[in-house]
């Protein structure tokens, strides 16, 4: 996605704002309730990081600042709700491509976000 991003001037510079988003995966409740709340926010702050440095980078390099926003449970319900509360333009997504069984399984991402959310979404593959 941000590949695609650099490859197309008229979606970067510094007109525009950006908010990165991360949804961290909820720890089970037996294994968060078996740890400190330290340990768990710990878990969630450096899962996000593992995602936000390359991007931050990315950024960086861009010469374009963005806001980072981490969240902590089901992703399409939290990007929805995000993106029609932050009155964004545009949502760009990127595609995974889990495959039709692990699509038919999981749920696509992409799919809960746009059943819930009212913002333009541009899906990059």
């Amino acid at each position: 996605m941000l590949a695609y991003l650099a490859a197309h001037d008229e979606w970067l510079g510094a007109h525009h704002q950006y908010t990165v988003v991360h949804v961290v995966r909820e720890l089970p409740s037996r294994a968060a309730a078996a740890l400190e709340k330290d340990v768990v926010k710990g878990y969630y702050a450096d899962e996000a990081e593992k995602v936000f440095k390359p991007i931050r980078t990315f950024f960086a390099k861009q010469g374009l600042a963005a806001e980072f926003t981490a969240k902590v449970g089901h992703a399409g319900e939290h990007i929805a709700a995000l993106a029609d509360k932050g009155g964004f333009d545009l949502l760009v997504m990127g595609s995974h491509g889990h495959g039709a069984l692990a699509g038919l399984v999981l749920g696509s991402i992409i799919t809960q976000v746009l059943s819930r959310c009212e913002t333009p979404v541009l899906i990059v593959r």
